[in-house]
């Protein structure tokens, strides 16, 4: 892929920030293309993510609740995870699948990946197709983690996009790869009250 570099802003010098155990946080000095400035820019750094359709035989989605300590409750998401030092991303969607929803088996398709926020972010997010995956294990969670297994039909997928109960953007971003989950163009009329917002203490 040819890569447009007339806007690319040369990095002069790094600092090295916190260590915050999802990510590690990085400083880069970076200088303006235009008008040669150098800026103090923020990078958290990363290993890449997965997260995968996961299908029965009988075409039903293998979908997980789990509390979200950055919205401040339970949302509906696909399963995914961190890929671990050395391992390959495939590996790391079939580990996930596993751990979280005790699914294993299968065949599996490679989806393509997206960067999940690339102004500050530096890793990407793998997608993965799995079909005829079966329950063959009990879930292994960590102990920072509750994990519920929904099995959804296609129809019911839609529906919670479509009435906003899932809006998670990585799941979101592989399940748009295997179900056509909006009409077109795809009108949402209410708009997330304050109220589900979550409350920040008071500092």
């Amino acid at each position: 892929m040819k890569r447009d570099q007339s806007l690319d802003w040369a990095v002069v010098d790094q600092d090295l920030g916190p260590d915050l155990i999802l990510f590690k946080a990085r400083y880069d000095h970076c200088q303006h293309p235009e008008s040669g400035r150098v800026l103090r820019r923020l990078v958290l750094e990363s290993v890449d993510w997965v997260n995968l359709v996961a299908l029965t035989a009988d075409g039903r989605c293998v979908m997980v609740r789990q509390f979200r300590f950055g919205v401040g409750y339970s949302t509906l998401e696909t399963p995914g995870g961190m890929v671990d030092p050395g391992e390959a991303p495939l590996a790391a969607a079939q580990r996930e699948l596993r751990e979280e929803t005790g699914y294993t088996g299968g065949e599996w398709t490679y989806l393509g990946a997206v960067e999940p926020n690339p102004a500050f972010h530096d890793h990407l997010c793998h997608h993965f197709l799995a079909t005829n995956v079966v329950p063959t294990h009990d879930q292994a969670l960590s102990g920072g983690e509750a994990i519920r297994v929904d099995l959804m039909t296609s129809e019911q997928v839609r529906a919670a996009v479509q009435s906003g109960e899932l809006r998670h953007a990585l799941a979101l971003s592989v399940l748009a790869r295997v179900f056509d989950l909006w009409p077109r163009p795809f009108v949402h009329t209410a708009m997330p009250a304050p109220a589900d917002a979550p409350r920040r203490l008071q500092s």
